[in-house]
């Protein structure tokens, strides 16, 4: 059974801290991932237009995001310039690569693509798009073939996109088993690699769950097979401000126990290896609710059968 690890990247301090950790720490434990790159400004201070929603600042209180981000990244957009990830981080990115781990994109302004997706026109989320896609290629001298979108927001313009920018595979969305998305009646030819294990900073906070046991409550989830249809196992979002920060010590706690489960520890690309991505199930791409996250995100539908 095979466990992707998805990592994304969100801010500056993300990538110039967390991903070294979180690098060193995957190849103690043999296992492989993929890391998604935010690829211009970080404006993270701008996430406070989001303090009027309903859930939100519940979530902020129980995961400690000042602990987590630091004061300066949370000014970053507001009173501080918001400094170009890309720009600054070339050299951090490159060496990700170097180490033998896949590598693609989450965004281009990781705020402004959370906040502003679902409700963008087709002219904007192209060059937020095509600026995070051509930034991608400055820096590693080749296309992108994988994207995972910030904040798992997108919309019908950002999946007919994922098709015609040629991307592979796209892990967009919360779900159960891999899938072809259909959007507005429309079949997208790029296949979804959903997230489908819950979060760190989903769990923590709810349930008497603490970081000191929110290793054992994820372990279980783990136990439980993803899809009544096919095994095929599982993919877990982590983010470099966090996994490769504080929590760093639980997501040790996770890599040995999921090794000692039996689970090859994979990126996206090698977890979808052995699948027949041309004749995956066909679901409807709809946005919902996930226990522990404010807002609605996408989300994996019911099977669309002709």
């Amino acid at each position: 059974m095979k466990l992707a690890l998805k990592i994304d990247v969100d801010t500056y301090r993300g990538t110039r801290e967390g991903v070294p950790r979180l690098v060193e720490m995957l190849k103690r434990h043999n296992a492989g991932a993929s890391f998604l790159f935010s690829l211009g400004p970080d404006h993270t201070g701008r996430a406070i237009r989001r303090a009027f929603r309903p859930g939100f600042a519940k979530k902020v209180s129980r995961t400690s995001v000042l602990s987590h981000y630091g004061l300066r990244t949370l000014l970053y957009g507001t009173l501080l310039p918001g400094p170009d990830i890309g720009l600054r981080c070339a050299s951090e990115m490159r060496a990700v690569r170097d180490a033998g781990f896949e590598t693609g994109i989450h965004c281009w302004d990781h705020i402004a693509w959370q906040d502003g997706v679902r409700s963008a026109n087709a002219a904007w989320t192209l060059n937020q798009m095509q600026r995070a896609h051509d930034r991608y290629r400055e820096i590693f001298g080749l296309p992108p073939l994988l994207c995972g979108s910030a904040g798992w927001q997108t919309s019908i313009h950002a999946q007919r996109l994922n098709q015609r920018m040629g991307y592979g595979l796209a892990s967009d969305c919360r779900g159960t088993h891999p899938f072809i998305p259909i959007l507005n009646a429309e079949i997208v030819a790029c296949p979804q690699l959903p997230t489908t294990l819950p979060t760190l900073d989903e769990l923590i906070g709810l349930n008497g769950i603490t970081a000191d046991n929110v290793a054992g409550t994820l372990l279980q989830a783990s136990r439980e097979n993803p899809s009544t249809m096919s095994a095929t196992g599982h993919v877990f979002t982590l983010h470099a401000e966090l996994e490769g920060g504080k929590f760093a010590p639980v997501f040790e706690v996770l890599l040995a126990g999921w090794k000692a489960m039996g689970y090859r520890l994979v990126s996206l690309s090698d977890y979808a290896a052995d699948l027949d991505t041309a004749n995956l199930p066909r679901h409807v791409l709809q946005f919902g609710e996930v226990p522990g996250r404010s807002g609605t995100l996408a989300v994996q539908g019911p099977e669309f059968l002709l």
